[in-house]
């Protein structure tokens, strides 16, 4: 009694991300973002939506993990705008994990980072350093994914830790978003036309 409905087809399975690019509209590396959601929806990426001028891309991809949408998102750049950006794809979660988990009190005298790292070696050097650090000058706090960051202005550069972390910034393995970022990057997501 059986019957042949032909091939099985099965749903693509969507993922909404959000890719942090490394250095963009500082410097050299200059391009906007309209012209970026233009190359990356010409690039099959759909909902995508920029978030600041600072490289911080909401989209929806049709297949691959977050390593594979931050390679593609890299490779569009390249080939559209000529700039080797580093970039770095997490999940909406993350993002809404770290702002509700950051661990110190917001002051204005000071900057309130998260780390994000496309590069587990880089992340387990950061929280390895984490434990050494001076908490009278900075503080630095391991969290699901991420790297918590709380360092005097002025000192991002030069801190033990500022300077362990520009080594892997150089290299492309990690990134870095204040928490007024990411809360921006989430209320982007809430009002996108794409599933959060």
């Amino acid at each position: 009694m059986g019957s042949d409905t032909g091939p099985v087809s099965v749903p693509e399975v969507l993922m909404r991300a959000v890719v942090l690019l490394r250095g963009v509209n500082v410097g050299g590396v200059r391009f906007a973002m309209a012209d970026l959601r233009v190359a990356l929806e010409q690039a099959a990426f759909t909902d995508v939506r920029t978030v600041l001028a600072s490289g911080n891309v909401l989209l929806t991809s049709g297949g691959g993990d977050r390593r594979a949408i931050a390679g593609r998102v890299h490779e569009v750049i390249h080939d559209r705008f000529g700039f080797d950006v580093a970039a770095i794809a997490v999940s909406l979660a993350v993002i809404r994990s770290a702002v509700e988990g950051y661990p110190f009190t917001r002051t204005a005298d000071r900057h309130a980072y998260v780390v994000f790292a496309g590069d587990a070696v880089a992340l387990a050097d950061l929280v390895d350093l984490a434990g050494g650090i001076d908490s009278a000058e900075e503080q630095v706090r391991p969290g699901e994914d991420v790297v918590y960051w709380d360092v005097p202005k002025g000192r991002t550069l030069d801190s033990p830790f500022g300077t362990r972390f520009g080594r892997w910034q150089r290299s492309g393995a990690v990134t870095t978003r204040n928490i007024r970022t990411l809360e921006k990057i989430l209320a982007a997501a809430a009002t996108s036309t794409g599933s959060v």
